[in-house]
């Protein structure tokens, strides 16, 4: 752990990670978005961030470990942001300020995202947890302790009728958008 915090209180070395304007706008869009590449959070983003402040937000966020930065094997000059971890284990504070947010900003035109979100409950978070390690983390059946390979044809029944929770979430969000 760096030295220099201001304290070693839990809720200080949080805010010092997430504590500027735009670490969880860029969280964010990862996880609801899935956003992974410099370009598409640059410019997909409703708030504008500007290149220099996206850039430096990824490099907190890597060094932080919420975030790893891998070379996109369809494109030799981009990268790919993937959560570990460690960011796909913010989506519940992520859900819980979502949730707060609508209470106390109840005429926001902004909430489907909330709509979706407290309606879905913990089953939903944990289909969206499930779903964030399946994309984000390589590897993720071998964390679970499933067998890789196994149930593979359910998996593949399911893919087919059912309508992934980080879709749902992102129609609604791009809906709420469409309205403006």
């Amino acid at each position: 752990m760096r030295k220099d915090h201001r304290s070693e209180c839990l809720i200080n070395l949080t805010v010092e990670i997430f504590g500027d304007q735009w670490s969880l706008l860029v969280i964010r869009d990862i996880i609801f978005m899935n956003r992974r590449h410099f370009r598409e959070l640059l410019t997909k983003s409703i708030e504008g961030i500007a290149s220099n402040i996206l850039a430096d937000r990824l490099q907190r966020l890597v060094q932080q470990r919420i975030v790893v930065k891998t070379q996109d094997a369809s494109h030799k000059q981009k990268a790919i942001y993937s959560l570990t971890e460690r960011g796909i284990e913010l989506l519940p504070l992520l859900m819980e300020m979502v949730t707060w947010g609508r209470k106390c900003w109840p005429a926001s035109r902004l909430r489907g995202l909330a709509k979706v979100l407290d309606a879905g409950g913990p089953k939903l978070r944990a289909e969206f947890m499930s779903e964030l390690r399946k994309t984000h983390l390589p590897g993720s059946n071998a964390k679970s302790g499933a067998k890789p390979g196994a149930k593979k044809k359910v998996r593949s029944r399911m893919k087919a009728t059912r309508v992934s929770t980080m879709h749902r979430l992102q129609e609604a969000y791009e809906t709420e958008l469409a309205r403006r």
